[in-house]
């Protein structure tokens, strides 16, 4: 049974994803007492989010229970828990179960989508950051074609088959390639009553180029294979509007759809009570290279959340999973040292490289002395995401879909779990 009244110091952990389980795990069998909480019971692996929304994936094959991942940690205790406030004076965080202490605290809650403001947008838009909002999106997707089957309606009926991806970041690039694969593999059989054809997808991006931190080598091949697909790709493109029947961009234009998903931005989960410390551009908290909170001596921010600037990275770390888990695992061993009354190690960030993938043979890499694009570059992207997959029977259970899928041009998971209802999911809380 594991130790709930240790005098060890109390490290409580804020979010149970990429750096929340590095700091935990690297903590393992070390004299502290260790909680996390979180507001779901499971690790959600996101960068494959977009396949659960498009019928590639089921949800649990991207889902790990967090309890199983600690169930040999004599140290670690885990609380389902929705943190509402942070107390700096009394060093304790109030939750929706009670209030907790801590002696050091970590904030790794990641990001939530970014709507700039603009409500309406964020009424009608489909973000895509959690598991409940994936399932929504796929249930938004199919219920757009089972109502355009029996639609008479022309122009309603070719919004139904219209759809909008704002962004044109990795995850925007993936979810119009996806749909795309949906549009030219899988719909055209399962709808034969429908002209699949035409179904048009959009992908907008505001900058100058989709995958703008990519290579314009990767930008370009990004942007020829989904053109090639049927995408229609709109760069320096902006979404100024859209009220569920109408998008509107770069200020006067309009595309008639009923259904846009938002990937144009995000901003840090921020949790209220840090009144010292200074939030930047994107909503991220700004901290020292050892990861603490300025302002504060016994909070740290990592991942999405947190803004570091460096020589090397002025603008702040790349919000991607590497940069999580680089940081979790160093906080871990600075977290030791401060204990132990040790001078923390500064963060220094290893960049990997940075990958996109297109579709089917599809994908883009740009390491750091190799960019290369293509089946091989397809072959890596899925590797290093099986990799970091959490629990093998997660690993296992995503390749055998993707060999199964490859082989039959098929998705297996085009089910509509529960019925997407906009104003009832607005009640609950958006995407809950």
């Amino acid at each position: 049974m594991k130790n709930q009244t240790t005098q060890f110091p109390k490290v409580i952990i804020i979010g149970g994803g990429f750096g929340g389980i590095q700091i935990a795990k690297k903590m393992n069998k070390k004299e502290v007492d260790l909680l996390m909480l979180d507001r779901h019971n499971y690790h959600t692996f996101q960068p494959l989010l977009y396949q659960v929304a498009t019928g590639g994936l089921e949800p649990d094959s991207i889902a790990f229970p967090l309890r199983k991942v600690f169930q040999d940690q004599k140290n670690f205790n885990f609380r389902v828990a929705d943190v509402k406030h942070i107390n700096p004076e009394n060093k304790s965080v109030t939750t929706d179960i009670g209030d907790f202490d801590y002696d050091y605290l970590v904030i790794a809650t990641g990001s939530e989508t970014n709507f700039f403001g603009q409500k309406e947008i964020e009424h009608f838009s489909m973000p895509m950051k959690t598991v409940p909002e994936a399932l929504n999106l796929r249930s938004l997707i199919l219920q757009n074609f089972e109502e355009a089957l029996v639609e008479k309606d022309l122009e309603r009926k070719q919004a139904l088959m219209t759809f909008v991806v704002v962004g044109g970041g990795p995850t925007g690039v993936e979810t119009a390639g996806a749909l795309a694969e949906l549009k030219n593999h899988v719909l055209v059989h399962d709808y034969p009553e429908l002209d699949i054809h035409n179904m048009k997808i959009y992908l907008f991006e505001g900058s100058e180029r989709i995958l703008e931190p990519f290579s314009l080598q990767a930008s370009k091949k990004a942007k020829e294979f989904l053109q090639n697909m049927g995408v229609i790709v709109m760069e320096k493109t902006r979404v100024n509007h859209y009220d569920g029947d109408k998008v509107t961009y770069n200020t006067t234009e309009t595309i008639f759809t009923k259904g846009v998903v938002w990937s144009a931005g995000v901003k840090g989960a921020i949790i209220p009570g840090l009144e010292k410390a200074e939030i930047v551009r994107g909503g991220r908290i700004k901290t020292t290279n050892f990861n603490l909170v300025e302002g504060y001596e016994n909070i740290f921010a990592i991942g999405d959340l947190a803004y570091m600037e460096t020589p090397e990275w002025p603008h702040g770390h790349p919000g991607v999973a590497q940069t999580a888990i680089q940081q979790g695992q160093q906080l871990a061993d600075n977290l030791i040292r401060i204990i132990n009354n040790e001078k923390p190690h500064p963060f220094n960030y290893f960049d990997k490289g940075s990958m996109a993938t297109v579709g089917r043979n599809k994908a883009v890499v740009d390491l750091k002395y190799w960019k290369f694009q293509g089946f091989f570059a397809w072959l890596t992207w899925m590797f290093i995401h099986l990799l970091f997959l959490v629990g093998f029977r997660n690993k296992a259970v995503t390749l055998i879909n993707w060999i199964v899928n490859y082989f039959s041009y098929d998705r297996g998971s085009r089910v509509i779990i529960r019925k997407f209802n906009r104003e009832s999911m607005m009640e609950e809380g958006k995407a809950v």
